[in-house]
């Protein structure tokens, strides 16, 4: 996961800055869902064993149940908004400020689990929340700049789009997982469901954002290998995002996210040009560390209860 998203955020910056056509950020993700259909759809192949099997499953579980494709749309709407959004920050931020800013998800995550699946955090992890926000402050506060961009740029507007795709991360990562973990249903089958709904929803995005541009142009116009690669890229994520919440949780996603980090960094010093400051540096570390310690494992203190109890047995069975 590491690798993918570092390399994510590097390659899409790139093919968003350093070009001359510049390509429809909403039918790459809009390929990006075919893509993943079509992975989710040959691994369900692999695990039915048989192409009846395969057809059977996806009737009973597409036509066969419109409520729960009804209720994966959610998420494929709210992913599309995000992925939208991520496109738009990268055309107006630095990777590495957008790597480090987009780390907001983290605790806009914490409180989605608090809220939606009524579950608690320790203190030393509400203290890692805020160290978080303190390291995201520092790093935006007199950000560095690249001096190799070929493309006016709006810091505000990269960061306004940050916001949006932070809250669309956190709610759509917490209510995915809730989805896949409230049932047995097959993860590729969930899968499915999602991104069924998701080309609907990415494709509408293309008519409603680019529709006249696209007619004019083509919808593959600015397709290049390095663009195609984020397409890829972007699909693999996804894909690997499903499988760590439904084996463990939202919160697991964020302990990749300090590595890759720093090999955007790295990658943006000699790609971009990327000055790196005082404020940059210490606000990464604050990052990294904030990461670290909000997946600290809770203490453990199960193994004193049953003494506990024995002991209050002792004491009223005295009294008696």
């Amino acid at each position: 996961m590491t690798l993918v998203a570092s390399t994510y955020i590097v390659a899409l910056r790139y093919t968003r800055t350093v070009g001359t056509d510049l390509y429809f950020s909403t039918t790459a993700v809009c390929i990006a869902e075919v893509i993943k259909l079509i992975l989710s759809l040959s691994i369900l192949a692999k695990e039915t064993g048989s192409l009846g099997r395969l057809m059977s499953s996806l009737k009973e579980h597409t036509l066969g149940s419109p409520k729960e494709m009804l209720k994966l749309s959610v998420p494929s709407l709210v992913y599309a908004v995000q992925n939208n959004m991520a496109f738009l920050a990268l055309s107006n931020l630095d990777a590495a400020i957008y790597q480090v800013t987009y780390q907001l998800k983290i605790p806009c995550t914490a409180l989605c689990m608090v809220f939606m699946l009524q579950r608690s955090l320790t203190r030393l992890q509400w203290f890692s929340v805020f160290m978080l926000c303190g390291g995201v402050t520092l790093v935006q506060w007199n950000p560095a700049q690249a001096v190799k961009v070929q493309i006016e740029q709006n810091p505000l507007l990269g960061f306004g789009a940050v916001a949006i795709a932070v809250l669309c991360s956190g709610f759509a990562g917490v209510y995915f997982e809730k989805v896949l973990k409230s049932s047995d249903t097959s993860l590729w089958v969930r899968n499915i469901q999602m991104y069924l709904s998701g080309i609907v929803v990415t494709l509408a995005g293309v008519v409603l954002s680019d529709g006249p541009q696209v007619l004019e142009k083509g919808f593959f116009y600015g397709y290049s290998p390095s663009v195609w690669f984020v397409v890829f890229l972007a699909s693999v994520g996804g894909l690997y995002t499903s499988v760590v919440v439904k084996y463990t949780d939202n919160i697991m996603k964020g302990f990749s996210a300090a590595a890759a980090i720093v090999l955007s960094t790295i990658a943006s010093v000699m790609l971009f040009g990327l000055q790196i400051t005082p404020n940059f540096t210490v606000g990464s570390l604050l990052v990294c560390l904030s990461i670290y310690l909000y997946g600290l494992p809770r203490q453990d203190t199960t193994k004193i209860q049953p003494e506990a109890s024995s002991q209050n047995l002792k004491e009223k069975l005295l009294v008696v």
